[in-house]
């Protein structure tokens, strides 16, 4: 078929490689414009340009879609499909409906669960058991098309980053038989009162809430791994904690309440296992406590 390709992080390269390791005619990428990171604030492409490039697709990287001018040079493709896997931007009517076969979403959720940006931690912090892949017609509302295939996958214990790799892969073979049947796929109408919604992750978020269960606390760990990194204050200092378990013991919560850096939660605590201070490496618990350490008793914020 004849492709359009819209995405943006690295969530979105498997889909794209995919799709041409199945012979399938990519015209043309579409992704956001690069941004300025590092220390040096040099612009840098997305992952799904870089990746666009290594295979040699055109890429093209607008600010928005809006003008005519956009819509005109999209329609001018003359796609078969458009297929979107978490691109950022907002598509326009006219775009979706330019390829033949309207624009396809790979979603890493089942739908209507989790409609929006952050479907992935969302369902870490909700204690989902599992979530998945849909492959959805888009349309003009957020996440609202109907679905045409899904995948599924238990959370357990994994991160937000164990998750965003595993759906990669999954909504990459997925899509790719989805299009290979196209034909025999019947469209089901999402319920919209079954629908809950995923907001952008901020920032503030990801510190860590010693006033709620311990099995929450874990849930924001895991949530907010690798991105943007839960974290505690001590004394002026944010430290990350990049993985933690459930532990016994009891106290007020946010009190560090062992040399393992065991922490009271609202009931039970939460046991540090690796963590990080600012602009030093990540480290064990115990090669942590080695140096500065956080004595027993202290409050953390």
């Amino acid at each position: 078929m004849r492709i359009v390709f819209m995405g943006t992080p690295d969530f979105a390269v498997p889909t794209l490689e995919a799709l041409v390791h199945a012979a399938h005619e990519v015209v043309c990428v579409y992704t956001q414009p690069p941004r300025k990171a590092g220390r040096g604030k040099k612009l840098q492409p997305t992952p799904v340009h870089q990746a666009a490039e290594r295979l040699g697709i055109e890429v093209r990287h607008p600010a928005s879609l809006k003008s005519q001018e956009e819509k005109d040079a999209f329609a001018a493709l003359e796609a078969d499909v458009g297929v979107v896997a978490a691109y950022g931007l907002i598509l326009p009517q006219a775009v979706l409906d330019a390829p033949v076969h309207g624009c396809l979403n790979v979603h890493a959720s089942i739908l209507p669960r989790w409609r929006g940006a952050a479907p992935i931690q969302r369902a870490i912090l909700a204690g989902d058991t599992g979530t998945g892949i849909t492959i959805m017609q888009m349309e003009a509302g957020l996440d609202t098309g109907p679905m045409l295939a899904t995948v599924r996958t238990p959370i357990d214990r994994k991160t937000a980053g164990d998750l965003t790799d595993e759906l990669a892969h999954k909504g990459a073979q997925l899509m790719v038989g989805t299009l290979r049947e196209l034909s025999n796929h019947r469209p089901v109408a999402q319920d919209d009162e079954d629908a809950t919604h995923a907001p952008k992750i901020d920032k503030a978020e990801a510190r860590l809430d010693w006033t709620q269960d311990a099995k929450q606390v874990e849930r924001q760990v895991r949530a907010f791994s690798p991105w943007p990194g839960a974290f505690f204050e001590h004394e002026g200092e944010r430290v990350k904690v990049l993985t933690a378990e459930i532990a016994e013991g009891s106290g007020a919560p946010g009190t560090v309440l062992d040399d393992a850096l065991t922490i009271a939660c609202k009931t039970g605590a939460l046991r540090l296992t690796r963590v990080q201070r600012a602009g030093k490496p990540a480290m064990d618990t115990a090669d942590f406590q080695r140096g500065r350490a956080i004595e027993t008793g202290a409050q953390l914020g």
